[in-house]
């Protein structure tokens, strides 16, 4: 997006992104009930351009000249209805003036734009707003929901020229270059010229009760002049909240930094606040968000630590935390580290490697000692985060126990069940743990692989996350027991007893459901590799399973779905000898072939669709049906 700028002070219009477009509609008409959040986006970015000057003049000290403290100044003009938020930050060039306000290079902003159409909608019909924009920290774009014109003047640090950027927020901007006395000696004023409806924000009182509830723990200090001309009055101290002790932080103190640092609008679920002394020395303070960052799927998104070495802002793209935690927020203060550390140090650091391994293992440790003191709590975090955390079960080989420890499952015996629960359940002989992987875990719960589980009192894992069927090929095992598919193999249940021992069925098989079988291997010796006789089928007539090596069920469905296996194995239709439609199909001896024959495909297909398939040939199915329906007319009849 570069062009001949007119040095003459002709202006350059522009047309935004398709996406700026798309989010300044909605912020120009927005429906959102609490706007207040677009002076903590704005401060937000003021407090980061201070931060990057501070850094860049760890190389460059002439770059802050005479003004070596960082502030943030709001200034209030009621009488224009005008308010404008100042650093003495980094600034902005002609270009990045472009590419910061013209595009959005952050990857969230298209589900931003879809969840938000969602929640308008529902809105709409609840009578009430909602609030997405803290959420998603759309950042400067929020200013629209107060101003129908934004002006923006800012100086690069170290450079002469200054650069108007403004817009009406309706599908254009312009860039003009500005006399120097306009603009601030170093740094970024973003001027709001308020609607009607938002002139509240020109009152002192409100202003400050906004910054201190969202904004008071940003490491700037915040000035705030009343009127043109006021001097300026200090209403936040810039004092960073992870230097002071514990006991002098309130909750609420922690839930506003929380949101500053993280971007959320909700409340923490665990704070995580310690130093570490010895041979590294830093600070931490980490938070557990109650609801999902909508972008922690987003691979191309900065880091969740704020990464700074004796309190100056170093990078938000360290790799400070495992994948499997990458839902926790927060900030990290080095004392070892060089202040002039660059990105390839960064990545290759041995302190940061240990400073990496002592905060996963103190979040762990504190997940550990949550799940013990409240258990409730411990299960929303899981409810929120379980399908990111099991994920650590193949990534991180050295914490898998503790990993496995903290798990929580839906089983045959209730919700959120850890494995120490289940292995203290464990029934005489049951030597693995058993679990059934699928899609949802209500269907899985009516699934016919569970019956011969049931009967004997087996509990059954419920998995219904798309990682449950990767880790639990890992390798793993809890307490010396394996984990084991009931979708795959033999159900190796015969040594298990059942809860009502009188009711243990014969295991003889009657010479014509034998034939039968053999029956059944033959007609469908094209679609399936093995038919069998069933133990874990107690009220069903038939079922699928995988064959003893390879992947289960429900993995082979997403390796074949994502392009991993060229096509589906054949499965083993296993049949259950004693119910009562089998025995009357082996019954029938060698008559009335054909009608076998579509009995036999009608079973296998059966059991597909109770394994969540469909039958093989809808058309072919539905011709058998009608077939097998006319003939038990005609049988009834006669």
């Amino acid at each position: 997006m570069t062009s001949t700028i007119d040095r003459d002070g002709a202006a350059e219009s522009r047309v935004f992104e398709a996406d700026v477009a798309k989010l300044l509609q909605m912020m120009v008409h927005s429906v959102y009930s609490d706007k207040d959040v677009f002076l903590r986006e704005l401060i937000s970015n003021a407090a980061d351009a201070c931060e990057r000057l501070r850094y860049e003049a760890i190389s460059d000290s002439a770059l802050l000249a005479d003004d070596t403290r960082p502030q943030i100044t709001i200034i209030v003009d009621a009488e224009r209805r005008q308010l404008a938020i100042e650093d003495n930050g980094i600034g902005m060039s002609h270009d990045e003036m472009v590419d910061a306000l013209g595009t959005i290079a952050r990857s969230g902003t298209k589900a931003f734009i879809e969840q938000a159409k969602i929640e308008q909608a529902k809105s709409a019909e609840a009578g009430d707003g909602v609030n997405l924009i803290g959420q998603f920290g759309v950042g400067f774009y929020s200013a629209f929901m107060v101003a129908d014109r934004v002006d923006v003047i800012s100086r690069r640090a170290g450079a002469g020229e200054v650069w108007r950027w403004s817009s009406d927020g309706k599908g254009t901007f312009t860039i003009t270059p500005v006399e120097e006395s306009e603009g601030p000696a170093r740094g970024t004023r973003v001027l709001l010229h308020l609607t009607e409806e938002a002139k509240e924000y020109t009152d002192r009182p409100k202003l400050e009760q906004i910054v201190k509830e969202q904004s008071g723990h940003v490491p700037v200090p915040i000035m705030l002049v009343e009127k043109p001309g006021a001097a300026p009055t200090e209403i936040a101290d810039g004092a960073a909240l992870w230097t002071k002790p514990r006991g002098e932080i309130s909750a609420s103190d922690y839930a506003d930094f929380y949101r500053s640092v993280a971007g959320q609008f909700d409340e923490p679920a665990l704070t995580v606040h310690f130093r570490a002394e010895g041979r590294q020395e830093f600070t931490a303070l980490l938070f557990v968000p109650r609801t999902r960052p909508f972008d922690l799927f987003e691979t191309d998104r900065k880091g969740p630590i704020k990464l700074y070495v004796k309190r100056v802002f170093i990078t938000d793209d360290a790799d400070l935390l495992p994948r499997y935690l990458r839902f926790v927020r927060g900030v990290v203060d080095s004392s070892d580290l060089p202040l002039n550390i660059s990105r390839e140090m960064i990545q290759e650091s041995p302190v940061l490697a240990a400073i990496k391994k002592s905060i996963t293992g103190r979040i762990l440790s504190e997940f550990e000692k949550l799940a013990e003191k409240d258990a409730a709590a411990y299960g929303k975090i899981w409810d929120a985060f379980g399908p990111m955390f099991k994920e650590g079960i193949y990534d991180a080989y050295d914490r898998r126990d503790a990993i496995l420890g903290l798990c929580r499952f839906k089983t045959t015996a209730g919700s959120l069940r850890s494995l120490k629960d289940y292995v203290g359940a464990l029934r005489d002989n049951q030597t693995s743990i058993y679990y059934l992987a699928g899609q949802d875990a209500a269907r899985l719960a009516a699934s016919p692989h569970l019956e011969g589980f049931r009967a004997r009192g087996v509990e059954v894992l419920l998995l219904s996350d798309p990682v449950d069927s990767f880790w639990v090929t890992s390798g793993p095992s809890f307490d010396g027991k394996p984990f084991k598919s009931v979708t795959q193999g033999g159900a190796d249940l015969a040594a298990i007893p059942r809860v009502d021992a009188g009711a243990e069925p014969s295991q003889d098989v009657s010479a014509d459901v034998t034939d039968f079988l053999s029956f059944l291997k033959a007609t469908l010796a094209d679609l399936v590799s093995d038919v069998r006789s069933s133990e874990r089928l107690t009220d069903s007539p038939v079922c699928l399973v995988a064959a003893e090596s390879g992947p289960d069920r429900q993995l082979e469905k997403i390796l074949v779905g994502v392009g991993q296996l060229a096509g589906a194995s054949k499965p083993v239709l296993e049949v259950n000898p004693k119910h009562p439609l089998i025995a009357s199909l082996a019954a029938l001896g060698d008559n009335d072939r054909a009608f076998k024959e579509d009995a036999a495909r009608m079973l296998l297909d059966d059991a597909r669709v109770l394994d969540g398939d469909r039958p093989g040939d809808a058309l072919e199915f539905s011709r058998r049906l009608v077939r097998l329906v006319e003939r038990s007319l005609r049988g009834s009849s006669a």
